[in-house]
């Protein structure tokens, strides 16, 4: 996997997994799949509603190991199957109000996630550009410190997802 950071985003990652696109893109579209990956590791996600369409919704609850809950929501921007996700990602509450981050309450209220899906040999490279949208400089702040963090919790995540493509081949 890389991980570096370029001026005009905050966060990339790349990686390539062992699967052909297609089913890359149907496991971070679907609900049935994505519930079983998504998240950080030990954590469970519970999913409300996913409507993988522009201007369609996911609204989910993770839950820690120790039990506590956070609510998050995505609002898809571009869907083009399977090679493109847009999605502004924000902390929610039940019914898919914006509302802070828990842990930071200058973190972002949005970020952006654009993921492109390439294959090649059968073998499929998610990259995954991420930041802030539209941030204070105390939001932007608190996503810098955090920065580390974030992108640590994404390699875990595309773990998750490595290991679970694997079951569905």
């Amino acid at each position: 996997m890389t991980v570096q950071s370029k001026e005009n985003y905050e966060v990339l990652l790349t990686r390539e997994f062992n699967a052909p696109r297609e089913l890359v893109f149907k496991v971070w579209t679907e609900p049935d799949h994505f519930g079983k990956w998504w998240g950080p590791k030990g954590f469970s996600l519970e999913i409300s509603r996913m409507d993988v369409r522009p201007g369609g919704l996911f609204l989910g609850c993770q839950k820690s190991p120790d039990g506590m809950s956070m609510w998050g929501k995505f609002v898809y921007q571009e869907v083009i199957a399977p090679e493109k996700l847009v999605y502004v990602q924000s902390f929610s509450d039940e019914e898919g109000n914006t509302i802070r981050a828990p842990f930071n309450p200058n973190w972002p209220l949005e970020i952006i996630n654009i993921l492109t899906f390439a294959e090649e040999n059968g073998k499929t490279t998610v990259t995954f550009i991420g930041g802030p949208l539209n941030a204070s400089e105390e939001e932007q702040a608190a996503f810098d410190a955090m920065k580390p963090m974030v992108k640590q919790g994404f390699a875990g995540t595309f773990e998750q997802l490595e290991q679970y493509l694997a079951s569905q081949q």
